[in-house]
């Protein structure tokens, strides 16, 4: 009961419940603005900054800043699926029709990867790679993420009667599952008797013979949406709902402490892998930034509700609702043919110019197709169908 009091006193109220949908939506749609922002640095800098301003501090901040976007889309994506997978629970749809709503969207958003890279190469043609095609992009990992989550709502809702503490724990197991095998998947256990451009949907390996760190294969990076999946089911119980905003500051504290486990399983001299690869493969920079995510999480729900988050225009929200789009426009105009700026040549200060003029681009496009009404229009719409339960 003092626990439960306390968390009430931190967030103003005991029993101050959920807000409505439009609330839940706009700080999750907060987060995935952030994480655009933190995307375009993270290419703009890493496109054009020149040798002499890649070996600073500055370059290695911000590249460090860039190991948060895609864990957060994954994220992200994996809350959203609860969402829809608890609401189409309350309307007593069968197991197999939940799991098929799920999958089905995450085939769309998994072929529109596959057009995604069958355009970058027909405008880059004459000097991109055949094999670019097959590279395996971030939103080929959303949309396969979205798929296995799928799978695993109709095997738990259709054996275990589907309870959200069974689903939420069977979420977390999964992505814990991911992380820890990842290490042997990367080495000692790889497909290779798969064709590379499948075998790389596993492990990244692309067709330069070692797994590349830059590509997003499951392992580990689909563990991040069965994270956001375990941590969506815990927000939408019987339990959380009680504690309202509580719940929130629980699970941003719960992700501080998940950070302190990380970092002293990190140093600890017993090491459970032969080949230890902290930042690519390690399970224990997995949790750190699972940690992150519920911190930030946490702190983005407060932003929006109590702080400065949805008063006047918010640019991150904004953005957050166009996330594929900008995702999909910008990346030709800092990696592309039609790069604004000429790629590794430029010091930080033109850099960080051409970092703003790609936001208030990517910001004053979203802004137009959220007003633009149209077929095309509405297909975009559908892919954020998932965080409007």
């Amino acid at each position: 009961m003092w626990f439960r009091r306390f968390l009430g006193w931190l967030c103003f109220s005991a029993t101050d419940r959920m807000p409505p949908s439009s609330s839940r939506l706009a700080y999750i749609d907060w987060m995935r603005g952030l994480a655009c922002l933190l995307m375009f640095q993270t290419h703009c800098y890493d496109s054009w900054l020149g040798d002499k301003a890649r070996n600073s501090s500055f370059f290695m901040w911000s590249q460090l800043g860039g190991t948060l976007p895609a864990p957060l889309f994954l994220f992200l994506a994996g809350i959203s699926t609860a969402l829809v997978i608890d609401k189409l629970r309350q309307k007593d749809l069968p197991p197999a029709a939940i799991a098929r709503r799920t999958m089905t969207r995450g085939a769309e958003i998994f072929a529109l990867g596959l057009v995604f890279r069958l355009q970058e190469f027909l405008i880059a043609w004459g000097w991109a790679p055949w094999s670019d095609l097959f590279r395996v992009d971030i939103l080929n990992t959303i949309g396969l993420s979205l798929v296995l989550m799928g799978a695993l709502s109709w095997v738990v809702l259709a054996l275990a009667g589907g309870t959200r503490l069974r689903l939420g724990l069977s979420a977390a197991a999964v992505g814990l599952t991911i992380s820890l095998l990842t290490p042997m998947v990367w080495t000692s256990w790889r497909p290779r008797w798969l064709p590379w451009p499948l075998e790389s949907y596993i492990d990244g390996v692309h067709n330069l013979g070692q797994p590349q760190p830059w590509l997003f294969p499951v392992f580990p990076w689909a563990g991040f949406a069965f994270a956001g999946l375990a941590i969506g089911f815990f927000l939408v119980s019987d339990w959380a709902r009680t504690l309202g905003a509580g719940a929130l500051v629980l699970s941003g504290v719960g992700g501080g402490l998940l950070v302190a486990l990380a970092r002293s399983l990190d140093h600890s001299p017993w090491q459970l892998y032969a080949n230890y690869d902290f930042w690519h493969t390690s399970p224990n920079f997995f949790l750190i930034r699972v940690g992150l995510l519920a911190m930030l999480l946490a702190a983005a729900y407060l932003w929006c509700r109590w702080g400065f988050g949805q008063r006047g225009f918010s640019p991150l929200i904004q953005l957050g609702q166009t996330s594929l789009l900008v995702y999909w426009v910008h990346i030709e105009f800092v990696y592309g043919r039609f790069s604004i700026l000429p790629k590794h040549a430029v010091d930080i200060g033109k850099a960080s110019l051409g970092l703003l003029v790609i936001f208030l681009a990517m910001l004053l496009l979203s802004r137009l197709r959220t007003r633009w009404k149209g077929p095309s229009g509405a297909i975009l719409a559908s892919l954020r169908k998932p965080a409007r339960a």
